[in-house]
């Protein structure tokens, strides 16, 4: 189906792929298919990317959770008014941190060529110059040391503020400038709201910060900026070298990449036509727009010592020469930078800092458990930061950490990805979501959900348990981090088989392989045919499963068009009569949006099916399964309840949800059928799997693990893809990342 797998890495580790995308509308069209990023992110606010092309979102797929649209908006704000608001107020605050540490980012000082130019560029930049001559021969700085505990000062909270969207005037002034440039009237909102109000001007003055846009790319800026500049437009402008390697790490970052290799960015600017990638590199650094980094490499076994043991005196200056660790030279936008860093001096801090008993014997919490849940607490009492992995049914464990903790009388709460995941873990506890201390991610960090904050802004908890782990990015972990006390105790609890964060980095795994904590594995398995096949996926087996009640079937399909036609069979009929199951508890997961058998070809035929109508309310009728994205990188399921002058209505999470007019088409998609990373969080009743066979490209073992477990009672997989199925499961792994957060933790292990 000429898929939109959800990958941009194609082209191979921490490389965007800039290849066309099959199935993309024109530059900057708004969608609310999703920012597709690594293994099948998408953000439902955004564009989605196709065969390792990535279109960057509305503040690229970092995915800034903020208020949960279930519990409406504070403070009379719209939800994501207020919940863009909460993100702000935490970021300023991580930039402020950064701010008072004052160290420099580590640095080697052996380097030459053309990391040497770029470390110059980033010194140059930190003092308030340009690169100059001298400026290449000052010596290094000293190595980076361990950020020391954060000092907190006295910062109330204050209430969300509603962002205000562009003027008209500068609306009309920027479709005036889009217009006499040949680009579309249509993106003039998005270029005003992205460059400010002096955004005509700025666009006249450098055509490609066109590319800011979500959704444009470098061809069509090109175009955009021959049509003002004339004969002054050329391949070598400084202003595309430094634009396109901004919108390439944009990419990177819709990818799941938090930075970079160097050798990476400049092969992808060459593919991109620009004369000299070192050049433009350098031109973005000096001009602040991406940060460099120099992370020392892990020390080969025998290598300096070897070296050393067949020589003879050496002065005390070679030594150091030969003694100093590799380097690899990392470029990031500085917003993934700050985060990364805040989230590691963090997660230190909770690392290092003593646990704070609250009047309260941890001890007993724990002797009142059994299982993994004791053994859980017990790894919590002595510990600020504990990892916990474990399928659906491991739930349970830091479940009843909960429950005890809070009936011991500290103040606990958990949060979940999801208002799905939440009302599950809320019923294991045997309660109303507010009533067992159970949230979302998104509703903790906006205020909706949960305590509230001290004088410090530190939310007053002594545990809090993050469920569904491997989801957050490193935006929302470091919000979360940050947000907590000093003593609190943290558990991150998830599977790490399912797919990454729509967001940049792979926070939870980056952990597991840091090993800076106590990791408690659950020994619980997922039960009945269903957890048996999934269990299996989970280590490379694609087993056969028997299923005496129906709960597994395969539907073998010749093509897309007939996989369109079975799906729709299914949720409409066979399902609903056979297992029981009504359609409107019956999820539909596919690889990708476009194609013959993507996510809007089947939602279109459900539609016609299920709940036909035209579409009178912007494609939308009363009554239609929709995904509403508050924020890149969230989505929530809802249904249409109707439409007016304010905007279309919804019901999410039983909640009601009003979309202004004007972020309909990029917020709100049909939901019978979702990709993967859409379901990731959330479970139904039945699930069919859509296969066709030119989906092959988009599978992996998380893919096909993450699908297969969004379904509790019935799966059906709709199969096209022949022996591609059990090769992926058995060979494709997830998709790396290029992240820095375990180069971080490293100076504070042991």
């Amino acid at each position: 189906m000429s898929t939109e797998p959800e990958t941009t890495e194609d082209a191979g580790p921490g490389t965007p792929d800039t290849r066309e995308t099959p199935d993309q509308g024109t530059a900057g069209e708004a969608t609310a298919e999703g920012t597709e990023t690594t293994e099948g992110t998408e953000s439902a606010e955004g564009t989605e990317t196709a065969d390792g092309q990535a279109a960057a979102p509305e503040g690229s797929a970092a995915a800034e959770e903020g208020a949960g649209v279930e519990d409406g908006a504070a403070a009379g704000l719209s939800e994501a008014e207020a919940e863009l608001a909460a993100q702000r107020i935490e970021r300023e605050r991580i930039e402020r941190r950064k701010a008072e540490k004052g160290s420099p980012i580590a640095s080697g000082g052996k380097l030459s060529g053309t990391a040497a130019d770029l470390l110059a560029a980033v010194r140059a930049v930190e003092s308030g110059e340009k690169p100059t001559a001298t400026v290449f021969a000052e010596p290094a700085p000293a190595p980076r040391r361990p950020a020391p505990e954060p000092v907190r000062r006295p910062e109330p909270v204050p209430a969300p503020v509603a962002p205000s969207g562009p003027a008209p005037q500068t609306v009309d002034a920027v479709r005036r400038v889009l217009t006499e440039g040949g680009a579309p009237d249509t993106l003039a909102v998005q270029a005003a709201a992205v460059l400010g109000e002096d955004a005509a001007a700025a666009l006249r003055e450098d055509p490609w910060q066109l590319l800011r846009v979500a959704g444009v790319r470098p061809e069509q800026a090109d175009g955009f900026a021959r049509a003002l500049l004339g004969a002054g437009c050329a391949p070598d402008d400084e202003r595309r070298g430094r634009a396109v390697t901004v919108w390439l790490l944009e990419q990177a970052a819709v990818a799941g990449h938090t930075a970079l290799d160097l050798p990476a960015l400049t092969a992808a600017l060459g593919r991109q036509g620009v004369p000299d990638p070192d050049a433009a590199v350098q031109a973005t650094l000096a001009e602040g727009e991406a940060l460099a980094f120099q992370d020392a490499l892990e020390e080969q076994p025998g290598a300096p010592a070897a070296q050393d043991a067949g020589r003879g005196a050496e002065t005390d200056e070679e030594t150091d020469e030969e003694q100093e660790r590799p380097v690899r030279v990392l470029v990031g936008l500085e917003r993934y930078a700050l985060a990364e860093e805040s989230l590691a001096d963090g997660l230190a801090r909770l690392v290092n800092s003593p646990p704070r008993e609250a009047g309260q014997d941890w001890e007993a919490v724990a002797a009142g458990l059994s299982g993994g849940a004791a053994e859980l607490a017990r790894a919590v009492a002595g510990h600020g930061l504990v990892l916990h992995t474990g399928g659906e049914a491991a739930r349970a464990e830091p479940a009843a950490l909960l429950g005890a903790a809070r009936a011991a009388g500290l103040r606990a709460f958990a949060v979940c990805h999801t208002p799905d995941g939440r009302g599950r873990l809320a019923a294991q506890l045997g309660g109303e979501p507010a009533e067992q201390g159970v949230g979302t991610v998104a509703g903790l960090l906006s205020g909706a959900e949960g305590p509230g904050r001290d004088t410090d802004g530190a939310l007053e908890l002594d545990l809090l348990i993050v469920l569904d782990a491997p989801q957050l990015d490193v935006e929302g972990a470091a919000m979360l981090v940050e947000s907590l006390p000093d003593g609190a105790r943290l558990v991150l609890s998830g599977d790490p088989g399912v797919l990454w964060s729509a967001g940049p980095g792979r926070v939870f795994a980056d952990l597991l392989a840091a090993r800076i904590c106590p990791q408690t594995a659950s020994r619980v398995p997922d039960p009945g045919p269903l957890g048996e096949l999934v269990s299996g996926i989970g280590i490379g087996e694609l087993n056969q499963v028997a299923a005496p009640g129906k709960e597994i079937v395969i539907v073998p399909v010749r093509d897309a068009g007939e996989a369109v036609h079975r799906t729709v069979q299914l949720v409409a009929d066979s399902v609903p009569r056979a297992i029981g199951v009504p359609a409107d508890q019956t999820v539909v997961i596919t690889p990708g949006h476009g194609g013959a058998a993507g996510t809007r070809a089947l939602n279109t035929a459900l539609k016609e099916r299920l709940n036909p109508g035209p579409g009178r309310f912007g494609g939308f009728d009363p009554g239609d399964r929709i995904v509403y994205s508050p924020t890149p990188g969230r989505t929530v399921p809802g249904v249409v309840v109707q439409a007016d002058a304010e905007g279309l209505h919804l019901s999410c999470a039983g909640g009601p949800v009003v979309v202004p007019r004007e972020r309909v088409e990029g917020g709100v998609r049909h939901g019978w059928a979702l990709t993967a990373h859409q379901a990731v969080g959330t479970r139904w009743p039945a699930a069919v799997v859509v296969l066709p066979g030119d989906a092959v490209q988009a599978l992996s073992r998380p893919w096909v693990y993450t699908a297969f477990g969004r379904a509790e009672r019935h799966l059906s997989v709709v199969h096209g893809v022949e022996q591609a199925l059990p090769k992926a499961v058995a060979e494709i792994p997830p998709k790396p990342r290029t992240t820095r957060l375990q180069t971080l933790l490293r100076p504070q292990e042991g």
